[in-house]
């Protein structure tokens, strides 16, 4: 049986962090969707389209990486793509209040769908897409935050500009 998993996200954008958690949850399961999220109740710097080309370019060379995304409740996504397992990264314990929370109304719409909590590691435990965007803003450096290729794309749509 092949094990799929989704690892759902705004990506607004795709940071080293998320990568962290895609890296490490493909050493346990055959496929992971990355599931771009289309929340119409944060205001993304990038549109869907964008965010999906991000991902897809950030994650280019990983062969078990599926890149999609979403505008439904998260269980009905997972449902549509057979995927049993929701992969979210915990930075904090603050995140971890809110994921909970989230797993358990989940868990209430499907109970047949499992959510795991991955940690990035220390050095990408800080990064999160708010961060980045605040850094961008005051045109700070974010090329230890994000992958290569998404600092090039910030650079040519003149983010770093005031």
């Amino acid at each position: 049986m092949k094990l799929k998993a989704i690892y759902p996200g705004t990506f607004d954008p795709i940071t080293n962090g998320h990568l962290d958690i895609i890296k490490r949850a493909c050493k346990m399961f055959d496929t992971i969707i990355v599931a771009v999220a289309n929340n119409k109740s944060k205001n993304s710097m990038f549109n869907l389209e964008k965010r999906v080309e991000m991902v897809k370019i950030a994650t280019q060379n990983m062969p078990k990486i599926e890149v999609k995304e979403f505008n439904s409740l998260l269980v009905n996504f997972a449902k549509k793509e057979k995927a049993k397992i929701i992969i979210r990264g915990l930075r904090a314990v603050s995140d971890f209040e809110y994921e909970l929370q989230m797993s358990y109304a989940n868990q209430s719409l499907d109970n047949s769908i499992e959510t795991i909590f991955l940690m990035p590691t220390l050095n990408n435990a800080f990064i999160s897409s708010s961060i980045v965007r605040n850094i961008l803003a005051y045109n700070g450096d974010i090329s230890h935050l994000v992958p290569k290729e998404i600092e090039k794309i910030l650079k040519e749509k003149n983010v770093y500009s005031n």
